[in-house]
């Protein structure tokens, strides 16, 4: 018998920005701009600031490639930038119009960290871009501070690693100062710097095979002349890694055909921490774009129901076509805010839940540098209030004996160990469930005794994580 799920979920309102109003010039350099100043101005996300850019340009594989190399690499290395222009300009960096800003920091960029590119032919493209975007004098700015920059930026000062190793780290690693500290108090100078040099490694592109479509093996077999250095996941069965591809991702056959999804192997591993069997009925409560409600459905043979839920609308709009992508027909999608309770009627409707929560972000800053440069430490509480009352308001639509797994990709304290704390001080009718029978062989040394998993870009080459899975009493 179906349920009537509509009764249940009542839309929330929620608050909507309208994309930006843009024009792209046909040179690469401006599009990055455009993203970098969008990105700082906080309208939207890289991944739908892109989405943009390609709905609206038709990208040869070559200019994608320089794109993302500017886009990704200002953002990786901004701090570091920002110290040189400081330091060459004549005019305080805060003062500086932010078009102007960026256009310095692609010009450095490029003479810095991207040999194939002639430091002339960076500092004239820098200087085009100052005279069609702002007055006249600042195109004699931007070319002065290059010159000078492009020939004496490692003669710079810099904050001696003995006298303050805080702020050595973080200039030369390209990190908020906060960050660095926070990190080497938890985890000491060593490991801090390398985390950072893991983070500020371009990371593999990984993919999740579609069961219902392929197999690992034969998914593998057929990218194998259209990627470079392909190789399988050590701890996720599903999981596939990859650099340079030669055609963007959604023009591969094989994604086309269903037969795979990209996502880290670390959010691979939360799906099997859920474990959902086929038949059983599962909400996954921060649906998003709906990568782990592909792999969930997976996990289920398409046989069952997922209920998910997010609270923006056009996020479950593209997560309806990406099921239908996947062959996938058992979710359901419905718009709510889970800072609401759920209905009553609900009570005890599930028998397994996912809490993919709303989180910092901290521990997949190798795929968004840009979260290192917006966010602070006040909003460290505001994220682990929020994370609570999510759990808070799904525990109990959750049958006797079913699961909750929470997870989120930080693995800062505040928003792992102590949530959980938090939940399980007020819910006894909760445990920390230990013998995870869903979780792979080989990823069982990512838990750690309390059997939250745990894994670190510079440990595991993955996204950082926080997992754990908790079962309600009979």
């Amino acid at each position: 018998m179906e349920t009537d799920w509509e009764s249940y979920f009542v839309v929330k309102p929620f608050f909507r920005v309208d994309p930006p109003i843009f024009s792209l010039d046909t040179d690469v350099r401006h599009i990055a701009l455009w993203i970098l100043n969008a990105v700082e101005k906080k309208r939207r996300t890289l991944d739908f600031l892109f989405e943009i850019v390609h709905d609206k340009r038709s990208l040869s594989q070559r200019d994608r490639s320089l794109l993302q190399a500017l886009v990704f690499g200002v953002l990786r290395w901004r701090g570091f930038l920002d110290t040189i222009i400081t330091y060459f300009s004549n005019i305080r960096i805060e003062k500086i119009e932010l078009n102007i800003l960026n256009i310095l920091r692609i010009g450095l960029f490029q003479i810095i960290y991207l040999s194939k590119i002639p430091v002339a032919a960076a500092v004239h493209t820098a200087v085009e871009m100052a005279k069609s975007s702002s007055t006249p004098w600042t195109a004699g700015y931007v070319n002065a501070l290059l010159r000078k920059a492009s020939v004496n930026y490692q003669k710079i000062p810099l904050p001696d690693p003995l006298k303050d190793p805080i702020g050595s780290l973080s200039i030369q690693r390209s990190f908020p100062r906060w960050l660095i500290e926070k990190w080497t108090k938890r985890m000491g100078y060593q490991e801090t710097e390398a985390l950072c040099d893991a983070i500020n490694t371009i990371p593999p592109i990984t993919i999740c095979t579609n069961p219902l479509q392929t197999t690992r093996k034969e998914l593998a077999k057929d990218l194998q002349h259209q990627v470079k250095n392909i190789r399988l996941t050590t701890y996720s069965p599903n999981g596939i890694s990859f650099f340079g591809p030669m055609t963007s991702i959604p023009e591969m056959k094989a994604f086309k055909k269903g037969w795979f999804q990209v996502q880290d192997e670390a959010s691979q591993l939360v799906s099997f921490l859920l474990d959902p069997q086929p038949g059983e009925t599962v909400l996954d409560a921060c649906a998003g774009l709906g990568g782990k409600t592909g792999h969930l459905a997976q996990r289920m043979n398409n046989s069952g129901g997922i209920v998910a839920v997010d609270k923006n609308e056009k996020k479950l709009f593209k997560l309806s076509s990406e099921m239908k992508r996947l062959g996938i027909s058992i979710a359901t999608t419905f718009s709510y805010d889970l800072n609401y309770s759920l209905s009553k009627g609900l009570t005890g409707m599930f028998d397994r839940i996912l809490v993919d929560a709303p989180c910092s972000g901290l521990g997949v800053l190798r795929r968004n540098p840009d979260a290192k440069w917006n966010r602070s430490k006040k909003q460290m509480k505001i994220y682990h209030e929020q994370q609570v009352k999510f759990l808070d308001n799904v525990s109990s639509v959750i049958k006797p004996s079913g699961v909750l797994v929470y997870a989120v990709c930080s693995t800062e304290p505040e928003e792992g160990e102590d949530v959980i704390g938090a939940f399980l001080a007020k819910h006894s009718e909760y445990t920390a469930d230990k013998t995870l029978p869903g979780l792979p062989v080989a990823a069982r040394s990512l838990v750690n005794d309390h059997g939250f998993l745990k894994t670190f870009p510079h440990h595991h080459n993955m996204d950082g994580f926080f997992a754990v899975c908790m079962k309600r009493g009979g």
